[in-house]
């Protein structure tokens, strides 16, 4: 009698799984089956960089990630490069190509392995995260694949992407909600759900002395509260708090008030961390979140803060100009005022757009001009206009010297692409 309750069990089990693949058909067909518009091929005739976006959304069917030209890799999808791509995409009315990317940061954030308070991780791997090669099943859950290789017969992850970073979680907030505005009901309400499950997590990042730390690092078990605070960061959330609270703000006053809030406390750091002197934004705090740190000047803490800010800056010009004496290099600039070893290409693209912002079309045709020079007959362009370019920084968790190479980039061909759509990403837009 046991056999037989057990084989009737198991037919039923068959049935409702046949049922489930079957309408799961139904409902998505087979990818070679949809049409997508527009398609990369017409988005690239009017912005490169954005029909190159767009190439790869359709490639990957989800996260996308730039390829190391030198060793041919492009599984690690960082999650910066993927709230850069999607707003740009959701700019340039390629709604498919961005929900991809935002269903992506959903499933990602519903399926860790280890956390399930709102946070994503700093990379995934490139690719449909729903798929085989996206997940896995650990205690009999789906849980999403983090990337890493295999060595001397152990799986090795690095200690950044499996990290936090507060910033990253400000761009994913700002991604979801702009593409939220042209999604159907149901994604609309699963991207908003998803920022504000993000944002709840950075609110409880907030510090005492002011703004918000810069988020988690290290392994799963042993996981550490970073305890510094980044100005680049707090511009972020200022906007992404911001976005959310207008997002929200029909359904839920009270809650978008909250986030408003928080966006006034972000934004109230950042301008403790403005020298009046030097007419510069420092790069924040060392890690007793209360002495300023003054030993790196980084461009996008000023590229940023214009973008963001620049109503409320009254020396914005002389920040322009600080930065143009301290950064330059050749027709470009360098990730901060150090060394000046080579270009930084994402930050001479976020110069453009604030050459744009302010009405600089001269300097911004330049900056334009040079950045021709970088772009792959792909629309793509790298990270640097030469390998080992310095910030001056070492990476998260380890002693390794933080360095920007001349590889494929899709940071700083998402910020190229808002350069060529005259669109500001944290402001006000250019007319």
């Amino acid at each position: 009698m046991g056999k037989l309750k057990r084989s009737k069990s198991q037919k039923r089990a068959k049935a409702v799984l046949c049922v489930f693949i079957f309408c799961t058909m139904m409902l998505f067909g087979c990818g070679s089956d949809v049409k997508i518009e527009p398609a990369s091929e017409d988005i690239s005739k009017r912005w490169p960089a954005i029909g190159f976006l767009a190439q790869k959304v359709e490639e990957s069917k989800g996260f996308i990630a730039g390829t190391n030209q030198k060793t041919n890799g492009s599984d690690y999808a960082y999650l910066y490069d993927n709230a850069v791509a999607a707003i740009a995409l959701s700019y340039a009315g390629a709604d498919w190509h961005a929900q991809k990317i935002a269903d992506a940061m959903v499933f990602a954030q519903g399926h860790d392995r280890k956390f399930h308070d709102g946070r994503l991780r700093n990379a995934y791997i490139s690719g449909d995260a729903k798929s085989d090669s996206g997940r896995s099943f650990m205690a009999e859950k789906v849980t999403i694949r983090l990337p890493g290789f295999w060595q001397d017969g152990r799986w090795q992850e690095d200690s950044y992407t499996v990290s936090t970073s507060t910033g990253n979680m400000a761009w994913t907030i700002i991604a979801l909600c702009t593409v939220a505005k042209n999604a159907p009901e149901v994604q609309r309400e699963q991207y908003l759900a998803a920022a504000i499950s993000a944002a709840d997590f950075v609110i409880r990042l907030k510090s005492d002395h002011g703004g918000f730390t810069a988020g988690y690092e290290g392994w799963d078990d042993a996981q550490t509260k970073v305890t510094y605070l980044s100005t680049e960061h707090n511009i972020d959330l200022a906007v992404a708090f911001s976005s959310l609270a207008d997002a929200i703000e029909e359904k839920d006053p009270v809650k978008a008030m909250e986030y408003r809030k928080a966006a006034k406390y972000a934004k109230d750091f950042v301008f403790s961390m403005y020298d009046k002197e030097l007419c510069c934004f420092y790069t924040g705090t060392e890690i007793d979140g209360k002495t300023v740190s003054k030993g790196v000047i980084p461009l996008d803490a000023n590229t940023l803060a214009i973008l963001a800010f620049s109503d409320d800056l009254k020396d914005v010009y002389k920040i322009v100009s600080f930065v143009e004496k301290r950064m330059t290099v050749g027709e470009g600039f360098d990730f901060s005022a150090g060394d000046l070893d080579g270009i930084w290409n994402e930050g001479t693209a976020q110069m453009a757009v604030c050459y744009r912002v302010l009405g600089s079309s001269d300097k911004y045709q330049k900056m334009m001009d040079y950045l021709k020079t970088q772009v792959d007959v792909d629309g793509s362009i790298p990270a640097a206009d030469r390998d080992g370019v310095s910030t001056g920084f070492v990476i998260i968790g380890s002693d390794i010297l933080w360095e920007y190479h001349n590889t494929q980039s899709i940071g700083a061909t998402g910020w190229l692409a808002f350069a060529q759509m005259n669109r500001n990403p944290l402001g006000k837009n250019p007319e």
